[in-house]
């Protein structure tokens, strides 16, 4: 119930009031969020894809993740801050959307997923670094990090149509 407070407090502060009546404001908003989880994600399915051994086999992991890991990174965090803001415009109703809830306990994994593999498998990327098949450690972080954005996604997307009370 606490979280329900915080949500109709900030509910009716004056940004989140500004934000949900803008004419203009939140369909930005709502683009620069799509436009950087492309940004993210296709970056990051392009790592999975090598981890899981469908893409880029000649390629060493160290490579890709060298190249890619700043593009994605720049759109997790606008991806991040574009979506908080897009909560903030109307918080009391994304809290009662099942598929706002369904997205962030995604997020929620999808976090953990990354956390375990960076402090594991990824600490040992010397010895696997070449290899056309990556350990199994990494190839199921690769897979569930896939299966799990392509729930966010759906989610994400379905938020716009359940404003059921």
């Amino acid at each position: 119930m606490a979280i329900l407070s915080l949500c109709q407090w900030l509910d009716s502060t004056a940004w989140s009031v500004a934000l949900r009546e803008s004419t203009w404001v939140y369909p930005i908003i709502e683009s620069i969020h799509v436009l950087s989880l492309c940004l993210f994600l296709g970056f990051a399915v392009i790592l999975d894809l090598r981890l899981v051994g469908i893409a880029l086999q000649r390629t060493r992991v160290s490579e890709i993740s060298q190249r890619l890991m700043p593009w994605t990174v720049a759109g997790f965090v606008v991806m991040v801050v574009s979506g908080a803001l897009l909560f903030y415009s109307s918080p009391v109703r994304f809290y009662g959307n099942v598929f706002f809830r369904v997205k962030a306990a995604m997020l929620i994994l999808a976090g953990l997923n990354a956390w375990v593999f960076h402090l594991t498998i990824y600490r040992r990327l010397e010895a696997w670094d070449e290899a056309v098949v990556t350990p199994v450690a990494a190839r199921v972080a690769g897979s569930v990090s896939l299966a799990l954005w392509a729930v966010i996604v759906v989610a994400g997307r379905m938020i716009a149509y359940n404003w059921f009370d």
